[in-house]
Parts: structure tokens; sequence; C-alpha cells
């Protein structure tokens, strides 16, 4: 008997062990994406104390250090890191909505994180924006954008606290156009409930 207990025993630290490796290992992915203070990207805009960023990812480089092995640009999809830093000395609620504005004023809705991950595969098409499709197939695969970057590096921020800084993918299904830009809404005063007006931010390649 005291034979089985120790080696339970073992069992049970072994799996404690793997489990805080396993912990480790994906701190040290996340770890990987740190962006940088808003101010210091391209066309990085303030207004009422709010500093906001839209950047483009549309290198290799930027892809494999979000994305990892994944290049969403493949498959027609534009990620767009949006970084933004709460100077107001107040908190701020979230509900961001965001919209890619094209050169000749096109819109397209971002499309959400979750059917990006079908994007490829069979059975599900692509959501597209502006479009009503028929409902879905009950065995939709999912598809090569089907990573768990894709859904956890989404924007999901709803709170951000004085002085701090939140930041966050939407995915486009357009291409990079120079001269486009992003359209953000939805930061209001956490306390008051009063709304801060519409940022215009450019995408500038970095």
């Amino acid at each position: 008997m005291r034979r089985v207990a120790v080696f339970s025993g073992v069992i049970v630290l072994l799996s404690i062990a793997a489990l805080a490796a396993d912990y480790n290992e994906d701190d040290k992915d996340k770890d990987r994406f740190a962006p940088g203070a808003a101010a210091s990207y391209k066309g990085s805009q303030t207004t009422d104390k709010i500093t906001m960023a839209a950047v483009p990812f549309i290198t290799e480089e930027q892809m494999h250090t979000a994305f990892g092995k994944v290049n969403p640009n493949k498959y027609g999809v534009l990620p767009v890191l949006v970084v933004l830093e709460n100077g107001t000395g107040k908190a701020l609620r979230l509900s961001l909505s965001a919209d890619y504005i094209a050169p000749d004023a096109r819109h397209v809705d971002a499309t959400p994180a979750s059917d990006v991950t079908f994007i490829g595969g069979s059975g599900k098409p692509p959501s597209v924006p502006g479009s009503n499709p028929l409902p879905f197939p009950r065995r939709a695969k999912k598809g090569p954008l089907n990573t768990w970057e894709i859904e956890g590096r989404a924007f999901t921020a709803k709170l951000v606290p004085v002085g701090e800084k939140v930041y966050g993918f939407f995915y486009f299904q357009t291409e990079y156009l120079p001269g486009s830009k992003i359209y953000l809404t939805g930061i209001s005063d956490a306390a008051s409930g009063k709304e801060y007006l519409y940022f215009e931010v450019p995408l500038e390649k970095q």
C-alpha cells in the first residue's frame, strides 16, 4: 500500500510539473508579441488625451511575430493592430468597432475573429462584410487560420484603467492599400458614460 501511495504521489508531482511547463511555454509564447507605445507608430493620433495607433500587418516579419507560421494575408485577410493608450485621467469603457476605409472611400467591416478561423476551410464560407449568407452547414471544418493567435490576439478589451494601454487585432477581408484608414468608434467615460469622438487613423507601413 505504501508503494502505491508513493507511486501515486510521484504521478501527481509529475502532472503538476507538466502543467507548469505547459503554462510557462504559453507565457513565453504570449510574451513574444509586445507592441510598443501607441505614439511610437507612424500615423498615430491623440485626441482628448487618448492616443490611438492602427498598424497594418503586411510583412512576413510582422506576421511571424504575431501569428507564428500563419500568414493571414495569403487567405485575403488583413490584420490591423490597434493600440490605445488612456491619458485622460479617467477609466475608459470600450465597445470598440472598426471599419476599413479604402482610398476610394469604400468601407469594409471587420470580420469577427471566430469567423476568420473558418476562412480557407470547408463547409462554412467566410463572413463577407455586408452580406446575408444562408445558414451554415452544421458540419463545418475550420481552415488554416484556426490557430490560437487569431482569436487570442483579437481586440477584446472592454475597460482601460487610467494610464494603461490595451491592444489587439481587427481583421478585414481586403488588401492593404496606401492611403487607407481605420475608422474607430465606441470609447466612453466609464463613470459618466459620455462618449468620445471617433478616430480616423491612417494606416501607415511601419
